[in-house]
């Protein structure tokens, strides 16, 4: 079986995963939203890897817009669900396993240990906008501030922890404004910093509170970029385009920022060996 027939497989084979969440969900949760939902955006996500398959350059920005707008624009201004982690915090809290509390479940807890960082890559509505700012590689040596990502993760806990403490009313619709706040605050954090570092991928790296979630279990992930080192000539090509600054070329689980990695594959289209 050649490469293209086994990605496309493995294409399907993510869209059928999908598809039973949407379907188990649907029944388990007696909403056909559940179905809806998670239909379209593994549909997404299987439309980009094919394109990807086929060569179209633009292939992962499709699905970051399909799915990220869908998640910022529908679910997040229209049916006015906090998606981002103060929401996490809040149905939690709450004991309702609905709407974040499910995403983060399956996009940013168990979900990585199959596709690793990969909703970083394909689905982030934040990094949906910093991908289009004009340094995808970083210009600058990779800063040594990784806690303040854990900072902005108390700063939400404690946020939602204090408004359920103090019996705050109409928490539903704080929540909401939360969202919006928050997300007006990430896309100013992460433009500045894209532009002050000439990092696109500064905010991820350093800021974002759901790598506190994401990291620890991508470090198992089944789906990795791997390299037939037998015909590697070392090139450097793939450091050098890669937005996260993983080593790619090193299959053990512990190399270099090998948490880091978001599957955007921009080391597998610049490889001139294609051994990736």
């Amino acid at each position: 079986m050649n490469n293209t027939k086994r990605n496309l497989l493995i294409s399907f084979g993510m869209w059928l995963v999908f598809e039973g969440i949407a379907i188990t969900l649907w029944i388990t949760k007696d909403n056909i939203f559940y179905l809806l939902n998670f239909s379209y955006i593994g549909t997404s996500i299987t439309l980009g890897l094919i394109l990807f398959q086929f060569d179209y350059r633009h292939a992962r920005r499709i699905v970051q817009l399909l799915v990220g707008m869908y998640m910022l624009v529908y679910l997040g201004l229209i049916c006015q669900e906090n998606m981002q982690i103060e929401g996490f915090w809040y149905y939690l809290f709450t004991g309702v396993f609905e709407a974040a509390t499910i995403h983060y479940a399956i996009a940013k807890i168990f979900g990585p240990l199959l596709f690793g960082r990969g909703w970083c890559g394909y689905a982030c509505w934040t990094a949906m906008v910093l991908d289009f700012l004009p340094y995808k590689t970083p210009q600058t040596e990779r800063k040594k501030i990784g806690f303040v990502r854990y900072i902005t993760f108390a700063i939400a806990f404690i946020f939602v922890a204090v408004l359920f403490l103090s019996h705050t009313r109409n928490l539903e619709r704080i929540m909401f404004i939360a969202f919006i706040v928050g997300n007006i605050l990430y896309y100013a954090i992460g433009i500045i910093l894209a532009f002050l570092w000439k990092d696109n991928r500064a905010f991820c790296k350093y800021i974002c509170p759901v790598t506190i979630f994401l990291k620890p279990m991508s470090y198992f992930s089944v789906f990795r970029v791997k390299c037939d080192k037998e015909k590697c000539i070392s090139c450097g090509n793939c450091k050098r385009v890669c937005p996260m600054e993983v080593d790619v070329t090193d299959n053990s689980r512990k190399r270099e920022n090998g948490t880091e990695c978001i599957l955007c594959m921009e080391c597998v289209k610049a490889c001139p060996k294609k051994v990736l």
